[in-house]
């Protein structure tokens, strides 16, 4: 499983029509992480519940002192989840890139879920954007701070 957590001021997600035209808000979020989410083949539930755990618990956040030393449980922020296959594109060979490295729909909808549902286990307040649609998310990077997770 593939996480780019993005820290953010807010972020938000919307729904996209056909015409690229926005459509509808799925989810937004203030102060936390935009959690960019890609399983791979290999990836189960205990995978899942790792990532979620390591987003809820990593201290990236700064103190009173200003050094990242705080988790976004313990600054009360939130995540907005939003599923990216393209994580796992192959670029390395031609121009066109390949992503067999991603895990096939049913799996990778099944895996997104259960991260989401295991960061609300962990006190996490989540909104989510919409698997598989065509969406558009703005944020706002704050640091910028970017983290790339690999399970």
């Amino acid at each position: 499983m593939i996480v780019l957590l993005q820290r953010v001021l807010g972020a938000r997600v919307e729904r996209r029509t056909e015409g690229g035209a926005p459509a509808a808000l799925l989810g937004e979020t203030g102060p936390g992480f935009l959690a960019l989410v890609c399983a791979e083949p290999a990836d189960t539930p205990a995978t899942a519940a790792k990532a979620a755990q390591k987003t809820a618990r990593l201290r990236v956040f700064e103190d009173d002192a200003g050094r990242m030393n705080l988790s976004v449980v313990q600054t009360g922020g939130s995540v907005l989840a939003v599923s990216q296959f393209t994580l796992a594109a192959d670029c390395m060979s031609g121009n066109r890139p390949s992503f067999s490295q991603a895990a096939p729909p049913e799996l990778a909808r099944r895996l997104y879920d259960l991260y989401v549902e295991a960061l609300r286990a962990e006190g996490v307040p989540v909104q989510t954007g919409e698997f598989g649609a065509h969406m558009a998310v703005s944020l706002v990077n704050d640091g910028p701070a970017t983290f790339w997770l690999r399970f």
